[in-house]
C-alpha cells in the first residue's frame, strides 16, 4: 500500500472510532482550542492547588497538584534547603510526559530511606494541536519550598488515621487541625474520602482544592490512602488514579499492577498494611447492574497480603497495624456481614448493605493473624467503637468515628443530639516499648481512649 492511500485509510478508522474518543480528540486539536490556550496564556494561575504528598514509601512518593490549563508538570526535589542539588522529575511515564489540563502527578523514585527532602513544584502551561503542533506558552513555579521524610526503619513511629470525611468540611477542617497539630510522619485516609463524584473536578476539591483553611495540608505531611466503598461511586471514582495516583510499575510485581491502593510501609518500628475492602454491597445486587467486581479485587489481595507480610522490612517490625475501611468484625448480630446474595437483603440484619466484610475477613486475617498482627483500624460504621482480642481472634480492632458533628437534622429541620456519633483522628506512636493509641474526639479536643501493644512475637 502507497503511503498516501494508507494515511487516507488510516484517517478513515479514525473517523470510526468511538464517539467520545473522538469528541476529546476533536476538541485538543480545533483551533478554537488552540486560541483559547493562547488567548488563556497570561489569564489567571496556572497552578491551581498546593502540592498534595500521596501513596509515600521508603524510596518514593507521589506528588500531585491543580492546574487550570492544558499543562505539563515537574518536582525540583533534592536534599538540600536551597535546592541546590535538586533533581527534575516531570510528570508521566518513561515514554512520553503527562499532558493534563486538570491534574499534574509525578511519582518521585531513587529516594533514600528515612530521609529528609525537599521540593518545589512546577508546570508548563502547554499549547497542543497535534503530534507535530504543540509548544510551552509559559512557566509557572510555586515558590514555596516545601519539606517531608520518606518512611523507613529509622523514620520517626507516628501515624494518624482519618476517615469518613464525606466533604463534609466543618468536622473535615477540626480534623486537618488536629493532624496538623499533632504532625505525623503520615496519615492513613481510611476510605469514604468522596460521597458519589462524577467528574474530576468534584474530585480535585476534595483532595487538592478542599474548602478548609488550611490547604496545604498534605503538603508537608504524606498520606497513605484505603478507598472506602463511596470511592468507587461515579463516573469518576471508578478511574480515582486520575487524582490519586497508583505506584509506578516497577514499584509493584506485575500479578499486582491493578492492586495499586494497597499498601506495605515500614515507617520506624511499626509495619503498615493498606487493604481494599472495596464495595459495601454484593456484585450481584441488581442496583449495581453487575459493573462492579469487588469479590475478584479481594480475592486478589490475598497473594498480595502473603508476600507483603514476608518482605524483610515488615516481617521484622515489632508492631504490624492493618488498615481497611469496612470493619472486619462486628459482635452485633443484626449486623450485615456483606455476604448476603443476590442483593444483601435478610430480614436477620437490620440493613441492606455491609455493616463488616466476613468475606475479607476469612481471606485476610488467617494471614494477619499468623503474622502477629496487633491491630486493625476500620471505618464506615460512622461511629467510633473498640473490640478488644478474644480467643477466636487475636487482633484488635478499632472502628474510626463519624463526620458528624454530634447532631443530626431531621426532614422537618429538627436538630436531634448523636453524642456517639463525632469525628475522630487515630493516633499511633512507639513510646517506652510499645506501641501507643490514643482516639481523639476532635469535637471535644479529648482523648476518649488509649491502647498498648506489646512487640508482637516473632515466628
Amino acid at each position: 500500500m502507497k503511503r498516501r492511500d494508507f494515511l487516507k485509510s488510516s484517517a478513515l478508522l479514525v473517523a470510526a472510532a468511538s464517539t467520545s474518543e473522538m469528541a476529546h480528540a476533536a476538541d485538543l486539536l480545533s483551533p478554537d482550542h488552540a486560541e483559547n490556550q493562547d488567548s488563556e496564556a497570561v489569564e489567571g494561575p496556572l497552578i491551581t492547588s498546593a502540592p498534595m504528598l500521596q501513596n509515600y514509601a521508603e524510596t518514593s512518593v507521589g506528588i500531585a497538584f491543580g492546574v487550570s490549563a492544558m499543562a505539563n508538570g515537574y518536582v525540583l526535589i533534592g536534599e538540600k534547603e536551597d535546592l541546590s542539588d535538586a533533581k527534575k522529575f516531570l510528570c508521566g511515564g518513561y515514554r512520553v510526559t503527562e499532558i493534563s489540563d486538570t491534574v499534574i502527578q509525578v511519582r518521585v523514585t531513587g529516594l533514600k530511606p528515612a530521609t529528609k527532602y525537599y521540593y518545589r513544584i512546577g508546570a508548563d502551561r502547554i499549547s497542543y494541536l497535534g503530534g507535530y503542533k504543540m509548544k510551552i506558552l509559559g512557566n509557572e513555579e510555586d515558590p514555596r519550598i516545601y519539606r517531608f521524610t520518606t518512611a523507613g526503619r529509622k523514620a520517626k513511629d507516628h501515624f494518624c488515621v482519618i476517615n469518613d470525611t464525606h466533604v463534609k468540611w466543618e468536622p473535615f477542617s477540626l480534623v486537618i487541625e488536629k493532624v496538623a497539630a499533632l504532625a505525623p510522619s503520615c496519615v492513613i485516609w481510611n476510605g469514604d474520602a468522596s460521597n458519589t463524584e462524577e467528574t474530576i473536578e468534584a474530585q480535585k476539591r476534595i483532595f487538592l482544592n478542599p474548602e478548609i483553611e488550611r490547604t496545604d495540608y498534605a503538603s508537608e505531611i504524606p498520606y497513605l490512602f484505603c478507598p472506602g466503598n463511596h470511592d468507587s461511586r461515579g463516573w469518576a471514582n471508578r478511574h480515582l488514579e486520575k487524582v490519586w495516583m497508583f505506584r509506578q510499575p516497577e514499584e509493584r510485581d506485575s500479578r499486582d499492577w491493578d492492586l495499586g491502593r494497597n499498601f506495605a510501609v515500614r515507617m520506624g518500628d511499626i509495619a503498615l498494611i493498606g487493604l481494599d475492602t472495596a464495595e459495601d454491597k454484593m456484585d450481584t445486587n441488581p442496583r449495581f447492574a453487575g459493573l462492579f467486581t469487588s469479590g475478584p479485587y479481594r480475592e486478589a489481595q490475598v497473594a498480595w497480603l502473603r508476600d507483603a507480610l514476608q518482605q524483610p522490612e515488615i516481617k521484622e517490625a515489632p508492631y504490624l497495624v492493618a488498615f481497611c475501611h469496612i470493619p472486619l468484625y462486628d459482635p452485633r448480630p443484626d449486623a450485615n456481614p456483606g455476604d448476603i446474595a443476590p442483593d444483601d437483603t435478610d430480614p436477620r440484619y437490620k440493613t441492606d448493605y455491609a455493616a463488616w466484610q466476613r468475606t475479607c475477613a476469612r481471606l485476610w486475617t488467617p494471614l494477619l493473624a499468623e503474622a502477629g498482627c496487633q491491630l486493625i483500624i476500620t471505618a464506615h460504621q460512622h461511629c467510633y467503637r473498640y473490640d478488644a482480642p478474644d480467643g477466636d481472634r487475636p487482633w484488635a480492632q478499632i472502628v474510626g468515628g463519624a463526620p458528624s458533628m454530634g447532631y443530626t437534622v431531621t426532614k422537618e429541620g429538627e436538630r436531634k443530639e448523636t453524642p456517639a456519633h463525632f469525628p475522630t483522628v487515630i493516633e499511633g506512636t512507639v513510646r517506652r516499648k510499645k506501641l501507643c493509641i490514643k482516639v481523639h474526639n476532635v469535637l471535644t479536643g479529648k482523648v476518649v481512649d488509649t491502647f498498648e501493644y506489646a512487640p508482637r512475637k516473632k515466628k
